[in-house]
């Protein structure tokens, strides 16, 4: 299957790239991975006429939304994002209709509609200085209420309205899951990403995102770690830091959607083409906006 994938890939002239929540096997076969707006920019500047994006489709909208001439394949098309259906286009209209005056910053992990209704995105990465660059005082924050908790106590200036979404796999872990494997790993630092709980946040030795969790394991001089994001992550971990020792904050870190993807998927889309993404051009054009302004920030 490998080998078929391979010569397909070359065939097509293809990228594949996978998010680092992907099974272990699609990671393998990727040419990068990473976490989704790196995956895109990555997609945008690879000369490949096709991108094969393994991972869930708001992703996928946004490599093409970077990259327009490009055929963009979602292996598994029904890969959707809970969250991200928290939020549509026209609840949001109706929502900034309250707040006239307030910055709209819209979580990358939302739909083309949704981006194009916003003034710019963030990631987990940057979203605390996305949110601190804004000119307006008060900030709608879509569609995370958990990373937008974490971004508001971090820039205290700012009004940030929370929109009543959230990462389903990391918003239903529990304090006393945590309390219990610190207890059972108290010399393991807790590494958590801020989609989790407040309070799980708060439990944390480091809070940031999937890429900054990866460096700050992978530069720390402990030897043991407490992951507190989707498990997927464990494989880039075990093969970056073989000395070291790592555990998953809770069994209950599994995005089903991210899981959906396999090989055989892979060369299905590959080899008969199929599950293309397509964009209105109108919406393409002004959810792209909302992510070049995301990109001038510092």
């Amino acid at each position: 299957m490998i080998k078929k994938i391979i010569e397909l890939k070359e065939k097509r002239k293809a990228v594949i790239v996978a998010h680092n929540y992907q099974i272990d096997n699609v990671q393998e076969i990727a040419d990068v991975v990473g976490d989704s707006f790196a995956l895109s920019k990555y997609c945008a500047s690879n000369d490949a006429k096709v991108i094969v994006f393994c991972g869930v489709h708001f992703m996928a909208e946004s490599a093409k939304i970077l990259s327009p001439e490009k055929t963009v394949l979602l292996p598994e098309i029904d890969a959707g994002c809970p969250m991200a259906d928290m939020v549509t286009a026209e609840a949001l209209r109706e929502e900034k209709k309250k707040y006239p005056g307030a910055a709209v910053v819209c979580y990358i992990n939302s739909s083309a509609e949704v981006k194009a209704e916003t003034d710019i995105c963030c990631t987990s990465s940057n979203a605390i200085n996305v949110v601190k660059a804004v000119e307006e005082k008060d900030v709608m924050f879509v569609p995370d209420m958990n990373l937008g908790s974490y971004v508001a106590k971090m820039v205290p200036e700012k009004n940030v309205i929370l929109w009543k979404g959230f990462c389903v796999t990391h918003h239903k872990i529990k304090t006393d899951e945590v309390k219990k494997i610190k207890e059972l790993h108290p010399d393991a630092l807790l590494l958590v990403h801020p989609e989790c709980r407040p309070e799980i946040v708060e439990l944390a030795d480091f809070a940031g995102s999937t890429k900054q969790i990866i460096d700050f394991a992978n530069e720390s001089n402990n030897k043991k770690f407490i992951i507190g994001t989707e498990m997927g992550v464990l494989y880039k971990l075990k093969n970056n830091n073989p000395d070291k020792t790592f555990y998953l904050m809770s069994q209950g870190l599994v995005c089903p959607n991210m899981k959906k993807t396999t090989l055989k998927s892979v060369y299905d889309s590959l080899n008969e083409m199929k599950n293309v993404i397509e964009l209105d051009e109108d919406i393409r054009i002004r959810a792209k906006k909302s992510l070049d302004r995301m990109l001038e920030i510092k």
